[in-house]
């Protein structure tokens, strides 16, 4: 599964793209608000940091500005992957901007015929936002799971890029059941690698090594 980093900071982004952590990044305006820096700019320098897709989103909710504004995006990089909402204009820019050889991430998917019509329409990515779902009362995993029948039913390339990943058990979640990619704010990303019988096991090897005197350097 890949890993993609929901966060427009940068040294956030740094520290996990060096660990080998980050096969790509996703933004919307509201991260890039909390920045409070030129929404260009933090697109073009995350570019430059990581390899894989990065995901700037469209503000426009009418087909053909989304496809003005997309088009405007997709020239920051060549990395660049156009975000755009689920609905029918969505929709709409999504099959221009995909049959232009454009990525596009299709966001804010909370059902299985929605993310049908996302591949349909020949998006590189379906973002399904599993802790939102969870919000309500609604088992985010199962969406993922039925997603992932119905593509594999058809064939579909479109990526399942689970979207809205709250903590690491939904992280094992979404790796069990198939999605292609997740997206998580970097903090969960790294209390991924923390467990108490780690930490006390760690303690125990220091305190044991300590008694000995000896330094490997």
């Amino acid at each position: 599964m890949k890993f993609f980093v929901d966060s427009a900071d940068l040294d956030q982004i740094a520290y996990l793209n060096d660990i080998g952590f980050v096969d790509g990044v996703t933004t919307n305006p509201s991260i890039i608000a909390k920045s409070g820096r030129d929404f260009i700019e933090v697109i073009k320098e995350i570019c430059a940091m990581v390899e894989g897709p990065v995901s700037a989103e469209v503000t426009a909710t009418e087909a053909d500005a989304m496809i003005a504004e997309g088009r405007k995006l997709r020239k920051i990089s060549k990395n660049v992957c156009v975000k755009l909402p689920l609905t029918l204009d969505g929709l709409k820019a999504c099959k221009v901007l995909s049959g232009e050889g454009t990525q596009t991430n299709v966001t804010l998917c909370f059902s299985a015929n929605q993310a049908l019509l996302a591949a349909k329409a020949g998006a590189t990515f379906v973002s399904p936002f599993i802790g939102r779902l969870d919000d309500i009362g609604v088992d985010g995993m199962e969406l993922i799971e039925e997603i992932r029948i119905i593509f594999d039913n058809y064939g579909y390339e479109t990526e399942i890029l689970a979207a809205s990943i709250r903590n690491g058990g939904h992280a094992k979640a979404c790796a069990l059941v198939g999605a292609d990619v997740m997206t998580a704010p970097p903090e969960v990303i790294r209390k991924m690698a923390e467990h108490p019988l780690t930490d006390k096991g760690l303690a125990a090897f220091l305190k044991d090594w300590e008694k000995t005197g000896q330094s490997i350097l």
